[in-house]
């Protein structure tokens, strides 16, 4: 099976070769990196394809078999944020007319790295695609020229990002003490022995600092705010939307083979929690267009979060569906407001100037807050469902969902308030063209379009999270006979 390798390796080389493509070929360069997605794109439908006629599938590279060999596993839930990568990626590529050799290739770069940690089957693969993914992301937000600002919010974002791969090191570290072995199906086999007690907690902690770095969690997200005020917005949009998703995946994949059944649930849930909160009451007193987003931004991963702390199946679903339309509502809301900035309240009577700008915000923002029969309803359900029925704890959590929406929805219909009314008259500046828009609207029309097909898409998620959820195929595929005890 060669196409999950074509799907990592093909970005890394297009990434080497698009200096000399662009030196030789200059005609050919505008469309060389896309070409590279669009094949990806074609690779990663035909594999999910696959993966639903004959089941998940994994690869052994170079014929040596778990622990010792590079394992690759490939399932929906695996697919499914390698698909959203690749598909939001392309999206805002051909969306930017003026691009650059360098963002290109750190752009190439990033996908091939993410789609390398959504696949891999144990821990040192996950940290090396971890390491090139945020050198990747330190570089891209920082390619904004001539512009200090940017370059600060950078060199912060690289303090941060050190200090959290640090953290997953040694969390790593922790793991392989304890049970001398990194491969996610042998640790899965250890597991319940070695990793339930204070010290394997204690590294899932370190890794999940060190992860929550890119998956935007409280306490190490404060990076975001200054990153998305200054840093290019196709940028910030392929960060917030896509990036941080691949991140939480691998969160994820340890708690359902590493940590099922541990206190490690409750643990995300309190980062969640708190994120969420935090990010929520920031977003709320933010003026600035962009600080407003990276706030709403946080407070959605940590919505996301607290999908997935909650065991089992449903918060599974939860955590996936809210996941997808994040993916596809913030990056189309980060597109919008690319010539916007400032305050809110300079966007009054925005719907004059740019009546598809304006009405794409309020669907999208409407979506987020969980208003039917839109698909954030839908998500929101779904944890609604998944939290009263896990009981205890998670009541509690559902009840600061509701606060925290309530803030969501304040501070949401305040700005499209502003857009859809003037009170002087004027017509409001810096607002983009319509046409300029496309991009933002095919994100519109996805949403539509998963609006009308929740049933479809609510069968496929149910199927997705019991796949995900068992641990025994996992490590029937990926581990040899004799290291199951089989």
């Amino acid at each position: 099976m060669i196409g999950p390798v074509l799907l990592i390796a093909l970005p890394f080389l297009g990434a080497f070769l698009l200096p000399l493509v662009y030196q030789h070929y200059l005609r050919a360069a505008y469309w060389a990196a896309p070409m590279v997605v669009i094949t990806n794109l074609i690779i990663a439908l035909a594999l999910w394809f696959g993966v639903s006629m004959v089941g998940p599938q994994s690869l052994l590279m170079g014929g040596f078999a778990a622990p010792l060999g590079i394992t690759y596993y490939i399932d929906h839930l695996a697919l499914l944020f390698i698909i959203l990568l690749l598909a939001g990626s392309l999206s805002l590529w051909l969306g930017a007319w003026h691009r650059r050799l360098q963002e290109e290739m750190l752009t190439l770069l990033l996908i091939g790295s993410g789609t390398g940690m959504a696949l891999s089957g144990d821990l040192f693969n996950i940290y090396v695609f971890f390491e090139i993914m945020a050198v990747a992301s330190y570089g891209l937000t920082a390619s904004r020229r001539h512009c200090g600002q940017s370059f600060a919010a950078s060199l912060r974002f690289l303090i941060v990002g050190a200090l959290g791969s640090s953290m997953l090191l040694l969390g790593i570290a922790l793991i392989y003490a304890l049970t001398g072995t990194l491969n996610l199906s042998h640790l899965a086999v250890l597991a319940p022995e070695l990793l339930h007690g204070t010290t394997g907690l204690a590294a899932f902690a370190f890794m999940l600092i060190g992860l929550g770095v890119k998956a935007e969690l409280f306490a190490v997200n404060t990076w975001v705010p200054e990153v998305y005020a200054h840093a290019p917005i196709r940028v910030i949009a392929l960060l917030g939307g896509f990036v941080s998703k691949l991140a939480m995946l691998i969160i994820v994949r340890l708690l359902l083979l590493l940590y099922a059944g541990s206190d490690a649930y409750l643990i995300l849930l309190g980062f969640g929690a708190l994120g969420l909160l935090t990010a929520e009451f920031a977003a709320l007193h933010a003026t600035d267009l962009r600080r407003i987003l990276a706030y709403s931004s946080m407070g959605q991963l940590g919505l996301i979060a607290i999908a997935f702390s909650i065991p089992g199946e449903a918060g599974l679903i939860a955590g996936v569906a809210l996941a997808a339309h994040h993916a596809v509502a913030k990056p189309a809301l980060f597109l919008l407001i690319e010539n916007w900035g400032g305050h809110w309240q300079k966007l009054s009577g925005a719907v004059k100037v740019a009546p598809l700008a304006s009405v794409i915000f309020l669907i999208m923002t409407l979506s987020l807050i969980g208003v039917p029969p839109l698909p954030g309803f839908w998500a929101k359900l779904l944890l609604f469902q998944a939290g009263l029925t896990a009981g205890g704890i998670f009541n509690w959590a559902i009840v600061l969902i509701v606060l925290t929406t309530l803030i969501e929805t304040a501070y949401w219909l305040r700005i499209n308030r502003q857009l859809f009314q003037s009170e002087n008259n004027q017509p409001p500046v810096n607002i983009p063209p319509d046409r300029e828009l496309w991009p933002a609207a095919l994100l519109l029309v996805l949403l539509l379009l998963i609006s009308l097909n929740i049933g479809t898409i609510s069968d496929e998620l149910t199927q997705m999270a019991y796949h995900a959820n068992d641990t025994e195929t996992y490590i029937k595929h990926t581990l040899p006979m004799w290291q199951t005890g089989e």
